[in-house]
């Protein structure tokens, strides 16, 4: 019998199971984000995430609401993963930020929390909240996003909770490997955030033949790729069928050579990085935080 990519999971580094599979929802109101995330628990997944600065949580919240009376499913089925914002970032503002998230979300408790980006200078007082907060209960799992191996190891050197997670840009065309390899020695979970790559990845000659010669489409090729490198992978879908079809990974393998083909499309090409924030020097006072997306739907979920 295929195993269900669904039902997969990782066991992270203080023993949380965590699926290996999830929907994203970056770049979505809260209307599409809402219906997202109901289309993906009625189809079977565990593995939600969102972020302060994404301004979809209290979409997400209905979304995870409807999906779970639709199915009579039971919240500790779900792996919620949320992340601070940079513009919350310091030890006490951290503390304050957690809680309007949980009371926007709705929950009465975070599977995994994530430093967004790491704000230089405050990343290690806001590290130490998310230790509070995790000793205190309130989260399963704490980890990172967007921390290169400098700042990781930064961090590493000041922490009493050694990361669980760290989230990066991670697909063929931006397979930071140099991370992955940290995060292995670390034991350190990757996962990947736009596991797709855009349409530039899912139009490579190079998948687009391994996807004919697997008889699947290109994102199945890239998906299961992930998978292979053992990277928890979020990819974003809007569309029922997409959703669906995302998850039908687990009937094929990529061969040795095949992967290695991947592994050669690599570009190191980000599309964000430190240089495209202003808070890369807190301390510059023309800086302001990044603003958070704010979509035309979002006066109706306030309630």
């Amino acid at each position: 019998m295929t195993k269900n990519i669904l039902d997969e999971t990782t066991t992270l580094n203080n023993g949380v199971q965590m699926p290996y599979f999830g929907l994203g929802v970056w770049q979505t109101d809260n209307h599409t984000a809402q219906n997202s995330v109901t289309e993906a628990i009625k189809n079977g997944y565990h593995l939600i995430d969102t972020a302060k600065q994404y301004g979809n949580q209290a979409g997400v919240a209905k979304g995870i609401r409807e999906g779970l009376r639709q199915t009579g499913g039971n919240r500790k089925n779900l792996f919620i993963t949320t992340k601070l914002f940079d513009g919350d970032a310091g030890y006490d503002s951290t503390l304050h930020a957690f809680y309007d998230t949980l009371h926007e979300l709705q929950l009465t408790y975070i599977d995994l929390y994530l430093i967004h980006w790491p704000v230089n200078e405050r990343y290690i007082d806001t590290w130490h909240a998310l230790e509070k907060l995790y000793k205190d209960g309130l989260i399963r799992a704490i980890g990172v996003s967007n921390f290169d191996n400098e700042r990781l190891q930064n961090l590493l050197d000041h922490a009493t909770v050694t990361p669980a997670v760290n989230q990066m840009e991670y697909n063929p065309l931006n397979q930071e490997k140099e991370i992955h390899e940290m995060a292995k020695m670390t034991g350190i979970q990757l996962e990947a955030w736009s596991p797709l790559g855009g349409g530039e990845a899912l139009s490579d000659p190079t998948i687009n033949q391994l996807a004919e010669k697997y008889n699947k489409t290109a994102a199945q090729v890239i998906l299961r790729w992930n998978y292979q490198q053992d990277v928890v992978t979020i990819p974003k879908s809007t569309h029922q069928q997409r959703i669906i079809e995302n998850t039908k990974i687990t009937d094929f393998e990529l061969s040795n050579e095949d992967v290695q083909k991947i592994q050669k499309m690599d570009k190191q090409k980000r599309t964000l990085w430190y240089d495209d924030f202003y808070w890369h020097n807190p301390s510059d006072p023309n800086n302001h935080p990044e603003s958070i997306e704010v979509w035309d739907d979002t006066e109706e979920y306030k309630n």
